[in-house]
Formats: structure tokens, sequence, C-alpha cells
């Protein structure tokens, strides 16, 4: 009975898997976006409880971010310390270990299909928690997104779903981490397709709004429904206010093209030895955490102050500026620190310097400062992210407030184009990538080809067979009527050759034995025999068309056999793929 039951789930998970092959599984990538919902809405708590339960007990004011109450010493030695402590766990993991956040991320989806492995995320999970709670200008979103996504890709990983599976999952967890971290489900989807991987199709829809939504009621359970900040209502005043907003989206495009200069000239340094630069990146925030505090940690108390308009303008312009010097220094060099919590705070403290700037010029028809921080907010994320759809969610979801809307669609828009057609800017994500000598494809064929396994249009009508064999043995394989014979050698499959070639070759041999009166072969040599062979290579049944494609160039083969490990040692073929399939396939779709 138990026996029984074994084989039923083998044979319903080898079902799930195989319809995940496909681009339209979307049922079942329904099923694997919940999933993916939770776990990774279950690991953000944990995070966001490992720094806010140290800090609260830790820091001298109420709630987790009053470093501002700390005293002098104490605030320069703070992050110099936590500088330290990462710089000696980072040399002693070799390069590729060292590697977090969401540049790590697309990395992974780019060049290794979305697997992510678990020594990856506890490093992530241990920095991104140093980072904050040793006062570095950090912030936990791009730490949180790494997570979600690593134990999102990891799940896939155990359930050894297909590549194209994974790097759904992959997406799904990116979105849930924003979700559970802003709750913001809106913004986390499109940030996961903008962002993260660049493109926009119904079935990754799907299952991304579900992990979104998951996540989100997982963090509700524990922090309730409210938004990460407590916006009060925003309105523009007067349409007069436009020219203001426009110059403003200049400034802010302006600054977040420095900010991104900045990170892309200080990781030219890449190449030198770890410890010394974070040690260096310490050394440059101790001033910074004595003069301008609150600089330190991720800043949301600050942002909260710059939007009920609690701030003056000195204040919000220099820290503002503190905290994009001090921020792109330190990422430049290499600490292990998320960017989307320091471009809000950026964002809000300029946007609302120069709104009190405005309410001076214009006292009639100025908005609040906290329409201008909170227009800032996106206007920062929009330019420095290249994200103007996810920035524009994330305002909107974040204020409530549809008054919000069409200035803030204008800001954004206006801000990004500043960016990266003034100043050449792309996205800091792809410019941290190609600083790395990275790069990052998301061209609609590479795309397209991603989307799909092997298992989806592999040819299974095939049979493995030994090179000689007799006539009677070649007759006999001949009665499952296969499509192709896979011949062995002795190092596994070396050739594939159709059926119907053997069947004619039996079919003449059995001619000139009735009408020449010879003896019948003894054995039946398939690699020898008139045939259209083709060289054959292998191909894991979890790789994409796109890995498939790879393994044509690097191999030179004319046909890939489908394999897959079944137990120790032991690969099993599944099927064979030829390079005609892949663009059929593509072409059918295309069309």
């Amino acid at each position: 009975m138990r026996n029984f039951r074994r084989q039923i789930t083998e044979q319903l998970t080898a079902v799930f898997r195989r319809r995940l092959s496909g681009v339209d599984a979307l049922p079942q990538l329904a099923v694997l976006g919940l999933l993916s919902g939770v776990v990774t809405g279950a690991v953000i708590l944990l995070f966001r409880f490992a720094i806010e339960w140290p800090l609260e007990h830790f820091l001298p004011g109420a709630g987790s971010e009053s470093f501002e109450e700390l005293d002098i010493l104490t605030r320069g030695l703070l992050p110099l310390a936590g500088a330290l402590g990462l710089g000696l766990l980072l040399h002693r993991l070799a390069i590729h270990d060292r590697k977090v956040g969401i540049v790590h991320i697309m990395e992974r989806l780019n060049y290794h299909q979305g697997y992510i492995s678990f020594k990856s995320a506890v490093v992530q999970f241990v920095a991104g928690v140093t980072t904050v709670v040793s006062g570095q200008s950090a912030g936990r979103e791009g730490p949180a997104v790494h997570l979600g996504a690593a134990f999102s890709s990891l799940m896939g990983q155990w359930m050894r779903l297909p590549n194209n599976s994974i790097r759904t999952l992959v997406a799904c967890g990116c979105a849930a981490a924003i979700s559970a971290s802003f709750n913001t489900p809106i913004a986390g989807v499109i940030f996961a397709m903008e962002v993260v991987m660049m493109e926009y199709t119904i079935a990754g829809f799907t299952p991304i709004i579900l992990a979104a939504v998951s996540a989100a009621i997982i963090t509700q359970l524990m922090y309730g429904s409210e938004p990460a900040f407590s916006v009060p209502a925003l309105t523009m005043n007067s349409l007069a206010e436009i020219p203001w907003i426009l110059a403003i989206a200049v400034i802010i495009g302006i600054a977040a093209a420095a900010f991104i200069h900045l990170v892309d000239s200080m990781g030219r340094h890449h190449h030198r030895p770890v410890l010394l630069r974070l040690t260096i990146a310490g050394l440059l925030m101790v001033p910074f955490a004595i003069v301008v505090p609150e600089t330190m940690g991720i800043g949301y108390d600050t942002v909260s102050d710059a939007i009920n308009g609690e701030l003056g303008f000195w204040l919000l312009l220099g820290v503002g500026v503190a905290k994009l010097l001090i921020t792109g220094l330190s990422i430049g060099l290499g600490m292990p620190s998320g960017v989307i919590g320091p471009t809000i705070f950026m964002g809000a403290t300029l946007g609302g310097a120069m709104g009190l700037i405005g309410a001076q010029i214009f006292p009639e028809q100025a908005s609040s400062v906290g329409f201008y921080a909170m227009l800032g907010m996106g206007a920062m994320m929009g330019a420095v992210l290249q994200a103007p759809l996810a920035a524009l969610m994330a305002l909107m979801e974040l204020t409530r407030n549809p008054n919000i809307i069409l200035p803030g669609m204008l800001i954004i828009t206006t801000s990004s184009l500043v960016t990266s057609e003034a100043f050449g800017k792309k996205s800091l994500f792809l410019t941290v990538l190609k600083n790395q000598g990275l790069s990052y494809q998301s061209s609609p064929v590479i795309q397209a080809l991603r989307r799909v396994s092997v298992g989806a249009i592999m040819d299974r009508s095939i049979l493995r067979t030994e090179r000689e064999l007799t006539p009677e043995e070649a007759r006999k394989a001949l009665k499952s009527e296969p499509k192709w014979l896979l011949v062995d050698g002795s190092n596994g499959p070396t050739a594939l050759l159709p059926a119907v070639d053997l069947a004619r070759f039996l079919e003449d041999s059995a001619k000139q034995v009735a009408e020449e009166g010879i003896d019948a072969p003894e054995t039946v040599d398939l690699m020898d025999i008139p045939a259209n062979r083709r060289d054959v290579a292998p191909v894991q049944y979890q790789a994409t068309l796109e890995e498939a494609l790879n393994a044509f160039d690097s191999s030179q083969a004319e046909a890939l056999y489908v394999q897959r490990h079944v137990a120790p040692m032991i690969q099993r073929v599944y099927g064979v793929v030829l390079k005609s399939d892949i663009e059929s396939y593509y072409q059918y779709r295309r069309s």
C-alpha cells in the first residue's frame, strides 16, 4: 500500500513538472505563486524581527530608528565596528559567496536560470541585519528581495522544477518581498516585472500577483494593514504648480544621475581586498554618523518627519545630500546594504526641501511640504532604478490618494528621462552589473526562450539502444514504433538516427537475402548502416530553450538528448530536441 501511494505521488509530481515545462501552465504556476508568497512573507517577518528587536533594546529612544539619540562616541564607533565585522566575514568567503542583493539576483537569473544557494541566503541575512543594526546608511528592502528570491528559488530546486518555473518563482519572491516590506502588493508586482525580470507576460502576472498578495497578508497579520508611512491627505493645490514640479523633476534627475555615477566610480575598485574596501566605507561613515546622524540606519523616521512637514529647509537639504554621498560611497565600495530605502530617503528630503522653496516663491499656490516629499520619493526611486511604473505604483499605494497620480506621473517620468537621456545613465542595478563585467539579456527572443523548458517541446518517441543488434533484436525494437533511435556508446549516447532508416535497412537486407540468396547479416551496426545520423549532446530536463540553444552552440551537436538524474550515477533519458524544434516553436508562438 505504501509503495502504491508513493507511485501515485511520483506520477502526479511528474505530471505537475511536465505541465510546468510549457508557457501556459497557469494553474500550476498559481499554486507556486501562493507558496512563494507564504514562504517569503514568513522569511521577511523573521528578517525584520532580527533587525528591530536588537535596535529596540539597544537604542535609547522609542522605536528602532533613534540613532540620533546615541552619544557621539557610540555613533562614531558603531558603524566602524560593523564595517570591520562585515569585512572580516566576507574576507573569509570565496568571491562568489560574497555577492548579495538585487544585482546578484539579476546575475543569477541571467547566467544561472535563477538558481540561488542557501549559503547565499544566509550571507545576505547576516549582512542585511548587520548593516542596519550597526548604523550603516542602508535599507532593508534590497536584502529582503534577495531573501524572498533565494527561498523561492530553493523551494523550486527542492521540488526539482523546470528552470523556467524557477525563474518565475524568483520573480514571485521579489514581488512578495517588496509587498511585505512596504505593504504595497501592486508595486511589488510591477517591481518584479519591470526591474528584475524586465518583461511583462500574462502567464507571469498571475503567480506574481498571488505571491505579492499572500506575502502582504502574512505581514499584515503581524504589523497591521497600514502602509510603511503614515501619510496625510495630499493634493495639488493648483495647476500653476506644474512648472515647479517639472523643475523639481530636473533636480531629482540630476541627483539620481550623480548617485549612480558615484556608485559606478567607487565600484571600479572592486578588485581591491574586500576587508580594505569595507574598512574605508566604515571610516567614511564615521563623520556622517557624528555630524548627520539621520543618515544612519534605514531612516524611515526622518522620511515620516519630512512627509509631515516637521523638518526645516537646511536640515532637509543637508541630510538629503549627506545620504546621497555616504550611500553612494558605501555601496560603491561594496557595503552589502540595500539601496531602495536610501533612495526613498533621498527623494523625500530633497523633494521636501524643494517644496519649502516653492512655498516661499508661490505661497498662495504651493501645496504642502509632504506633497512634494512624496513626489520626490517617487521621482528618485523611478530615476535611480529606471522603473517609472514601479515608482508610480509605490507612490499611489503609499499615499492611497488618487489625487497624486497626475503630478506623480509627470515628475517620475521627467526625472527618469533626465537621468537616462540627459546623462546617459542606466538603472543602478544594470550599471553595477556592467561594472562587474556582466550584462543582462532582455531581448524579446531571449525572454521568450527562457519562459519554456525543453520538456515542453522534446520528442518523447525515442528508444535507447545498443550500437550492435541482431536482426531479430532490431525488428523487436521497431515494434514499439519509435521515431528516433538513441545509440549508446561506451560513455553514454553517441548518435541519433531515425527509426525509419533502420526499418529501411532491414527491408533492403531481407530483399537481398530473398533475391540474391546471400546470408543475412548476423549483427546490425547502427553506426555503419546507411542512415541520417546526428551527433548528440546532453541537456538537463530542467533546462530552458535558451540553455538548449547554448548547448547546441557550445557542443556543435546536431541534436540534444534530454536527461535527468534519477539516482546517484544514473541518468534517465526522456526525449530528444533538434534545433529546428526550437526554431519552429518560437516561430509558431510568435505568429
